[in-house]
């Protein structure tokens, strides 16, 4: 059970807007905290709740064979995991990995009340169908990028992305930014000399400034 208000929950999901909704939440709901880089899920593991996200921010990825990763959507305030979604039906385990971009906490919800609460709650039958319409939608904007894209204009969106949530000055390595594009760490530093000299972006020890 939560410590939040009613008022402080809906702050965080407006659109979860019937008080009976939100009160049911704070009563069923389990907290987690996390800790920058700690994982709330990883490929293979059983679905047992839909993470609702108060604060921070998780990154949900895809892993191939040989252990590269591929970013799909984040989670940012206010969000759920629509993979979590899909799986609810079922004793289905994990496709995706989830891991905290930093300091996060979350509601957990099991996922035997999801159905009976879509059709019990209005607010959240919407909150869900919003959540998949969201998520489709990123899942086009990334098989587009991937697809029709070169790998320049793609690291140039993804930084523009992480920009909106972190600001102009971005706490990352070159390492980590191949990874979350299924690339090496040797072109992304290429790509990234490229845009400095261009002056869109200034490189530092492990963080990039948008200029």
């Amino acid at each position: 059970m939560s410590n939040l208000s009613v008022a402080e929950f809906q702050q965080v999901f407006p659109d979860i807007y019937e008080r009976e909704t939100a009160e049911a939440i704070l009563e069923i709901g389990k907290l987690k905290k996390l800790k920058a880089d700690d994982w709330m899920l990883d490929i293979g593991d059983p679905i047992l709740y839909m993470p609702l996200l108060l604060k921070g921010q998780l990154r949900v990825l895809r892993e191939d064979a040989d252990g590269h990763e591929l970013l799909i959507y984040y989670i940012r305030p206010g969000e759920t995991c629509a993979m979590s979604l899909i799986c609810c039906s079922g004793n289905a385990v994990s496709n995706v990995r989830a891991v905290a971009e930093e300091d996060s906490e979350l509601l957990l919800l099991p996922i035997q009340i999801i159905d009976e609460w879509t059709t019990k709650y209005p607010s959240f039958k919407t909150f869900i169908l919003k959540t998949y319409q969201h998520r489709f939608e990123e899942l086009l904007n990334t098989i587009d990028g991937i697809a029709f894209h070169n790998l320049d204009d793609r690291l140039s969106q993804f930084l523009k992305q992480k920009s909106e949530k972190e600001g102009s000055e971005l706490k990352t390595t070159h390492q980590e930014l191949a990874n979350q594009l299924n690339s090496s760490r040797e072109v992304i530093s290429r790509l990234l000399k490229q845009m400095e000299r261009k002056g869109k972006i200034q490189m530092g020890r492990n963080k990039i400034t948008l200029l």
